[in-house]
């Protein structure tokens, strides 16, 4: 079975989010909002999901009116595909590249590739303008921008709320200082507070507690933002009395979406 966790451009209207979200039907496994950000990630399974919610943002959204904290290049921004057990890499990558294509043809979309050939990050930083895209035209789809799709292992998106009064340069300080082969890291201003928003893109070596610990002894942590999902097995390594503090639970692993949908 593949995940694919849709990243799209509109977190301030619940209701547009919602009927974007609605086109998965059964396999939609999450939806996490954020209106700060301005941006959803739907947790999806499977390769017909993901182009009925990509057809879906582009027409209802417009990426000239966007505004948000976060990096993006596109109304439908990032599209990963990730093999799960039954799955190999390998089709991952058959399916990021069926996507690809497909959003090129029908939605005359431009999208990057990330996965074995470069990084999500290098994409941001390259796109029009050392890297061309992979699939579609050249330029920007005028109301649409681009899409990255990619094919990558299981990843935990993690936020880490700093106390009140930390200003943006401590943020960014400490993301820097955490940034690391299996950490990436962002100091981000989030209205009146701070965050560091993280992607830990290997939660079974290093996991949410281990960030955690990691941020608290270099600025004052107040509260922890799982974003989608986490892996059981990154789960099984917290011990349960810091479940709370981590923001995390049975319920919102992979694996208990995947059992209660079937």
């Amino acid at each position: 079975m593949l995940e694919c966790v849709v990243n799209i451009s509109e977190g301030r209207r619940p209701e547009v989010v919602a009927a974007i979200a609605a086109t998965a039907g059964a396999d939609l496994l999450d939806v996490h909002r954020d209106a700060d950000h301005n941006r959803s990630v739907l947790t999806l399974v499977g390769v017909d999901a993901p182009r009925a919610v990509a057809t879906a943002a582009v027409a209802a959204l417009d990426l000239r009116s966007h505004q948000g904290v976060h990096p993006r290049i596109g109304v439908v921004d990032v599209v990963p595909f990730v093999a799960l057990d039954g799955a190999e890499p390998g089709d991952a990558v058959a399916a990021r590249d069926a996507f690809g294509s497909w959003a090129a043809h029908d939605l005359a979309l431009p999208g990057f590739a990330y996965g074995p050939e470069r990084t999500l990050p290098e994409v941001r930083r390259g796109a029009f303008a050392d890297l061309r895209p992979t699939w579609g035209p050249p330029t920007p789809h005028p109301t649409a921008g681009a899409v990255a799709v990619g094919a990558r292992p299981v990843l935990v998106a993690y936020n880490l709320w700093l106390a009140p009064g930390t200003d943006l340069a401590v943020a960014r300080r400490v993301a820097r200082a955490v940034r690391s082969p299996e950490v990436r890291a962002l100091g981000l201003a989030v209205g009146t507070r701070v965050q560091v928003s993280m992607n830990l893109v290997a939660p079974e070596v290093v996991g949410p507690a281990d960030v955690w610990d990691r941020v608290a002894v270099l600025a004052p942590v107040e509260r922890a933002e799982l974003v989608g999902l986490v892996p059981g097995a990154a789960l099984e390594r917290v011990p349960e009395a810091r479940w709370d503090q981590l923001d995390l639970s049975p319920e919102r692993t992979i694996e208990a979406r995947r059992a209660r949908r079937s």
